[in-house]
């Protein structure tokens, strides 16, 4: 009934992998079931129709109370390496209830995450809490709204059950949509399966979902490590280019669609420093702003290795392929981020100095403790606000050398602002912001700065009224801290 009603069409593959690689449970039923936000411009992207569903009946199916009619819910098993040490994990705490197809085909894994304890959960209690599934709610949609490959949300669910942490939580299941969950990780649990075929079998269900066009080539192996190395490239230039640090960018959290997942510890750079981590147990910075290129390059070290059978018998001749496939990320990733930063600064054609003008530019932020997005809004016309640092000398200074370099290949101010506008964001997700949206939700049940900030989020380049509100920056200089939210 609920299929017919809401257009659900499930087409499970995963689940025919080796059983070796998933364990087939359905969710842990939850008490009380209570929908807080459901994404309804997603559920008509993905074609289901949730029109003559009330919220009571949505809260049984995202909280996994009800499951939908073709659904066949598993938790994948993977590893990775978190932090720079292997280990083997799995999905702790989420499930995926199946996989549905749009009227075009297009593949969507449904995920419910804090539905219950799975054979991965280890000492966890596979639960989840009310505020960091709506933090990940809320990053999720800015993020595809900033223009980023990202997992999506559709729901939010209060469980009606306590979750013990630091403190005594309410209970929350977010439903999680992406066009796969296969990770690096994922390849590195095939690598080391007990069952041999697994990583042949994981490496062609994956080309036949993601890269079809691949299937027939000379040295398949190859080109998935090319593919995904030019899919990492183009996400971490995306996330430099908003100020965004994903906080945990262990090999379990890369995924293979080059789509960004798991938003656990991550936050958005307000005064530009290179340096800048948010992760409570990050204390070494691996996975600081300046270091997110690095450690991908890193992660994709440890996808080739996976692949060297694949790539060919002799593993010492594997590792020469790979190494040279390997070799051209730091100059392709060079290429595209100034690609990129020339956008954010309006940069028509080339000039010999566009790199060193863009240095001198950061170090700037730098030095004065200037907010990233902010710069760019200002010189972009787009901040209203009041700040002295932009009456600065160096940065006086600079700003006439970028107006003259602005001019040359018969470049107008007017064509630079129209590319500025297109890749700087004039909103982000201001960490202040939404912890202060979240305060709300959590402390005194009220949603409304969830649903204000939800709404700004959803046209990051447009200028509304509101605007300037939410470009302000934290009131006190603070060191923010975020968690894995486990």
């Amino acid at each position: 009934m609920l299929r017919k009603k809401i257009g659900w069409k499930f087409d499970n593959t995963y689940s025919n992998l080796s059983q070796s690689m998933l364990s087939k449970l359905n969710p842990t039923p939850v008490k009380t079931p209570e929908l807080v936000l459901f994404n309804h411009n997603l559920s008509k992207e993905i074609d289901l129709d949730f029109s003559q569903i009330d919220n009571k009946e949505l809260a049984l199916i995202f909280s996994g109370n009800q499951l939908p009619d073709g659904s066949e819910s598993i938790a994948q098993a993977y590893a990775g390496h978190q932090f720079g040490h292997f280990t083997i994990l799995g999905d702790g705490r989420a499930l995926t209830i199946g996989e549905h197809l749009d009227r075009n085909k297009n593949r969507y894994d449904i995920q419910f995450k804090g539905s219950g304890k799975t054979p991965y959960s280890r000492n966890a209690d596979g639960r989840a809490a009310l505020g960091p599934m709506l933090r990940e709610y809320i990053i999720s949609e800015a993020m595809h709204n900033l223009g980023v490959s990202t997992t999506r949300s559709l729901a939010v669910i209060k469980t009606g059950e306590d979750v013990i942490r630091e403190s005594i939580l309410q209970g929350a299941i977010l439903t999680r949509v992406a066009s796969s969950h296969i990770r690096v990780g994922t390849f590195q649990y095939a690598l080391i399966s007990k069952n041999k075929s697994d990583l042949k079998t994981l490496f062609d269900y994956t080309l036949k979902r993601h890269y079809p066009n691949i299937k027939k080539s000379e040295s398949p192996a190859v080109d998935l490590l090319k593919v995904v190395l030019e899919k990492q490239i183009n996400l971490i230039c995306n996330w430099m280019r908003i100020g965004f640090i994903h906080g945990v960018m262990n090999t379990d959290n890369m995924t293979i669609s080059g789509e960004t997942i798991d938003y656990g510890p991550c936050a958005f750079m307000d005064k530009y420093d290179p340096g800048t981590v948010f992760s409570s147990i990050d204390h070494l910075g691996r996975y600081a702003y300046s270091n997110q290129p690095r450690i991908a390059k890193w992660n994709l070290d440890r996808f080739a290795e996976s692949l060297l059978p694949l790539i060919n018998n002799d593993s010492k001749v594997a590792i020469e392929i790979a190494t040279e496939v390997l070799k051209e990320f730091p100059e392709k990733y060079k290429k595209k981020w100034l690609e990129m930063m020339k956008k954010k600064l309006g940069l028509v054609g080339d000039d010999l100095n566009d790199e060193q003008l863009i240095i001198e530019l950061l170090s700037w932020m730098h030095k004065n403790k200037a907010d990233y997005t902010n710069t760019f809004c200002y010189l972009m016309k787009e901040y209203k606000q009041k700040n002295e640092v932009y009456n600065e000398k160096q940065f006086i200074l600079w700003k006439k050398k970028w107006e003259d370099r602005i001019k040359i290949n018969n470049n107008s101010q007017e064509k630079s602002l129209k590319i500025m506008r297109k890749v700087n964001p004039l909103v982000i997700p201001r960490n202040h912001l939404i912890e202060d949206a979240l305060k709300q939700a959590t402390e005194m049940n009220d949603l409304n700065k969830v649903h204000k900030l939800l709404k700004v989020l959803q046209n990051p380049y447009s200028s509304i009224s509101t605007t300037s509100v939410y470009q302000s920056t934290p009131p006190l200089e603070e060191n923010y801290v975020t968690y894995c939210g486990t």
